[in-house]
């Protein structure tokens, strides 16, 4: 078959124009400046500390997915991390505040943890010992994972009455803990200090301003320690719900430079069990919510703490180890996707997903360590998606959701669309602000206010002229069998599945770079212009 029989084809089968109702919608993007930016390892993965013996809703999905017993030898594990190059991996959750690490000054025995009924979460103290961080610090060292590790914030407090907790941190154990790992020259590029302490707490809770205070003297510990280190690590915190007014005593009583970043967790859809989770997935409405919390962090942080960025520390979707049926299925790209965007757009600077591994929310299936497909749309946003968040705007329907940056390692810029609606496609037209028709104008929906002064053209390459001969990148995803429950995503059509053990390789298909794209009902579609007329991505 010819090359232009070959292309023509494809083109026929990821348009799908002449076969399916479609809506026209124009997508014009500002490339003149940037909304935000993040960073390079934006794409971040947790591993938890739950053991087996966590359950919600008369099932246990954690197995030995636990910081504590992950199989740190499954060869799938260390390819699905090195896919990435330098994926993020925080190391945290609920019963971080009361992990204790093996060091000399510990006092007890170190064994995991155990039901009890008196502790927090319904689990006694756990430990891990420096023969497991060792082990779990080969993997990263071997996968270039880059390591956000989550301290216990609650040593050395007592509880004043139910979930409060007063008194000051003892840090002698984390000290000692801190002191191995940077022996060592283990990759923690930061210590997140403490979990779900904010506000009214998740089970417990610590005062701001003795929050703070706590703040200070990690960040004087790591100076201490690591006076001679090459990096300086980050201090991130406080890793809870955000609550304005505590995060913002938070950052005044911590001061100028104590915390890096501040970091927060989203669980937007509702519990696991709860039986809108789906509905809400694919509601542009609903989804849109969540740009609340987003956009009250980052006003906190202009305020009160200029010199840290945002992160979202933890985001699952449905709390509880999440849905069942849902959270590991291609449906739950559409929430994963979009709150990546999402977030970008208002100055998130890491992304942290729950989870690599364990509960319903995996990127890898807890028992078989095979990629859902959120793991394929977490490597093609990090393959993909550049640091530069590009401000845009867009006509028709709002089941559409289109988030645009520079494109990652190459000039140009990425198209992010997300078509929410279940029956109807959509013909996209991608045009540069500088060149476009202020008369297509009517009905944006506006990320900024640069639609003033547009120049009258049509193409979306900007000044630069283009023959029709230029190809742009186009990975469509879709359901198998287009179920969205499914767990196999395909990409362009073709299952993405493993090939002898090996993640597969994410090839687009080529398409003259001034045709429509099309976006096919419950689909999602990256798009990458080579060559797109954006200063702002060449700095």
């Amino acid at each position: 078959m010819g090359k232009t029989l070959l292309l023509s084809l494809l083109f026929c089968i990821f348009t799908g124009i002449l076969s399916q109702d479609s809506n026209d919608v124009t997508v014009i993007i500002s490339g003149s400046s940037l909304l935000g930016e993040t960073n390079d390892d934006y794409v971040c993965a947790t591993i938890d500390w739950w053991p087996p013996e966590k359950c919600n809703y008369n099932q246990c999905p954690w197995g030995q997915a636990s910081a504590l017993n992950l199989d740190l030898e499954n060869p799938i594990l260390a390819k699905a991390i090195a896919a990435f190059g330098s994926l993020r991996i925080r190391l945290g959750g609920s019963l971080q505040d009361q992990v204790v690490y093996e060091t000399s000054n510990l006092e007890s025995q170190c064994t995991g943890f155990k039901k009890s009924s008196s502790g927090l979460f319904g689990f006694s103290q756990g430990c891990l010992s420096m023969e497991r961080w060792d082990a779990l610090n080969d993997l990263f060292l071997k996968t270039g994972a880059v390591v956000t590790f989550g301290l216990n914030a609650l040593r050395g407090r007592h509880l004043v009455r139910k979930g409060k907790y007063s008194g000051a941190w003892n840090g002698t154990n984390a000290r000692d803990f801190i002191k191995y790992t940077i022996a060592k020259d283990y990759p923690v590029d930061s210590w997140e200090f403490g979990n779900e302490l904010s506000g009214s707490g998740v089970g417990a809770s610590v005062a701001a301003y003795q929050y703070g205070k706590d703040i200070i003297t990690l960040r004087t510990m790591l100076s201490e320690l690591c006076e001679n280190c090459k990096i300086k690590p980050l201090v991130v915190a406080p890793g809870g719900f955000y609550e304005q007014r505590w995060y913002a005593q938070l950052l005044q009583v911590s001061g100028v430079g104590a915390m890096d970043a501040v970091t927060h967790h989203i669980y937007n859809l509702g519990g696991g069990n709860d039986p809108h989770v789906a509905s809400r997935i694919l509601d542009p409405y609903y989804l849109d919510r969540i740009s609340d919390t987003f956009r009250d962090l980052e006003l906190t942080i202009q305020r009160h703490g200029q010199w840290t960025r945002a992160w979202v520390g933890e985001a699952g979707g449905a709390y509880n180890s999440g849905s069942p049926l849902i959270s590991n299925s291609f449906l739950n790209s559409f929430w994963y996707l979009d709150q990546l965007g999402l977030a970008a757009k208002y100055k998130t600077a890491v992304y942290c997903r729950q989870t690599l591994i364990g509960g319903n929310y995996g990127l890898l299936d807890t028992e078989t360590f095979i990629p859902n497909p959120d793991y394929y749309s977490a490597l093609l946003w990090h393959q993909l998606m550049g640091s530069g968040v590009l401000s845009l705007d867009i006509s028709g329907s709002p089941y559409l959701r289109a988030y645009a940056h520079c494109s990652k390692n190459k000039e140009g810029v990425t198209v992010l669309l997300l078509n929410l609606n279940r029956s109807t496609g959509f013909t996209v037209t991608v045009q540069n602000d500088i060149n476009a028709d202020i008369g297509e104008g009517f009905g944006i929906e506006r990320d900024g206010l640069f639609l003033h002064g547009l120049k009258r053209t049509v193409l979306w390459i900007g000044s630069k002229a283009s023959d029709g001969s230029e190809m742009r990148e186009e990975y469509h995803l879709t359901a198998k069998d287009n179920y969205v429950l499914s767990r196999i995503m395909l990409l362009n059509g073709t299952p993405l599945e493993l090939i002898e053990g090996e993640i597969p390789t994410l090839n687009p298909v080529l398409v003259p770079v001034n045709s429509p794209i099309f976006v096919a009902p419950l689909s999602i579609a990256f798009v990458v212009f080579p060559n797109f007329e954006a200063k702002a991505c060449n700095r």
